[in-house]
């Protein structure tokens, strides 16, 4: 459909023209912050999941057709939580997905990532536990009853002494990628249907090597295989250049190099599929978006800027007829910004409510047919927003 059938979509673009875009070359100065697109969002709360009340924590959203799904979980006490994930065909109305945990810690899980494939979820999550207080990871998929199920699997899938750490989850035409590291550089992990995933660690082309480490964010579907950003960094040197890896397997990797190196700190950390694949990630104090050209990654946009003393990045990156829409964290609180032209130019979004950048806050995006929709958790209550702007 294109981006005059979507009239929702045409007036947010509208909006952001109005307002004045905020990209730039990325080699300029931080220019002065400009005025954010007004929208009109409408918060919906959603409903209690059974079991014990508590506090409902947010922490990724997802569109695929006919389907919203949005997880986190259900916060008891400090300590005390339990997987959540919800469903929704309009962005208006949810409900809770029935959850069949299978181990300790799975009933234990915060949903961290989400994607769908086909009209069904699967999500990752994880739990700090154990003698060491690592996360302990699990993977969980729909039914065909509608059941979110968690995935048993050997401890060393995903922690042991070789684990570093597990990002995000995707899906495509190939099944699911789970992208994350190890001790031996970037790794990834997939499946054809999300019941089991393998692992592929060492991979030759995207683990770490003599000359350089390698390490992993995110992925989206290439082809019939998959993409994976992330960051290298080359032996001897102190900062990462942008780098992502193609694969038709998950087994073997084929490094993209980033143009125009830079000796500041660069990687990329959120990637969606414009006309082009687009990366979102940090270059020094600044935001900035590459474009995927043949097998080179070329900076496009800078935006933002990230706090000094901060631990900003890129939260969240969604594409919908022509319009990218990201979430970032400048270290001390979540903004929304938004591209009409593939990452070369970028302007402010107002949020719907402030939220102070934290371990246990979140901000996510996704786009469908009815325009932006939008999680925000600040610790204290977590909503979905609707953008309704002219409706």
């Amino acid at each position: 459909m294109t981006l005059a059938g979507r009239p929702a979509l045409r007036r947010f673009v509208a909006a952001l023209l109005a307002a004045g875009l905020a990209g730039c070359s990325t080699d300029s100065p931080s220019p002065p912050a400009p005025s954010a697109a007004a929208r009109t969002w409408r918060a919906v709360e959603l409903p209690a999941p059974p079991g014990t009340p508590g506090r409902t924590v947010l922490r990724d959203v997802t569109f695929c057709p006919g389907h919203w799904f949005a997880v986190g979980a259900v916060a008891t006490s400090v300590d005390a939580t339990r997987p959540a994930a919800w469903s929704s065909t309009d962005g208006r109305s949810w409900h809770p997905l029935a959850i069949e945990a299978k181990t300790y810690y799975g009933e234990q899980n915060i949903l961290s990532s989400v994607a769908c494939r086909n009209g069904r979820m699967a999500a990752v999550g994880a739990k700090v536990g154990g003698a060491h207080g690592n996360p302990r990871t699990s993977s969980w998929y729909e039914t065909a009853a509608g059941t979110l199920r968690e995935v048993t699997a050997p401890f060393e899938l995903y922690g042991g002494p070789q684990a570093v750490n597990v990002s995000r989850l995707d899906a495509g035409p190939a099944g699911w990628l789970i992208t994350g590291n190890r001790m031996s550089g970037a790794a990834a992990w997939t499946s054809a249907d999300a019941t089991r995933f393998d692992i592929h660690e060492r991979a030759p082309g995207l683990a770490s090597t003599a000359a350089g480490e390698s390490w992993a964010f995110d992925g989206v579907p290439s082809g019939a295989g998959w993409l994976v950003v992330g960051g290298y960094l080359p032996t001897g040197r102190i900062d990462r250049d942008a780098a992502g890896w193609t694969s038709p397997d998950g087994r073997s990797w084929t490094a993209i190099p980033a143009a125009e190196p830079t000796p500041d700190y660069e990687e990329l950390q959120r990637v969606a599929v414009a006309d082009v694949p687009v990366a979102v990630g940090v270059r020094g104090g600044r935001f900035v978006a590459w474009r995927l050209q043949g097998q080179t990654w070329v900076p496009a946009g800078a935006f933002g800027a990230v706090a000094p003393a901060g631990r900003g990045g890129v939260r969240s990156v969604a594409y919908a007829d022509g319009v990218l829409t990201a979430v970032t964290s400048d270290g001390i609180a979540y903004s929304l910004w938004s591209s009409p032209d593939g990452g070369r130019a970028w302007s402010p979004v107002a949020m719907p409510a402030q939220v102070a950048a934290g371990a246990d806050s979140a901000v996510a995006v996704a786009v469908g047919p009815g325009g932006v929709l939008l999680i925000a958790d600040d610790a204290q209550k977590a909503l979905i927003y609707l953008d309704e702007t002219d409706r």
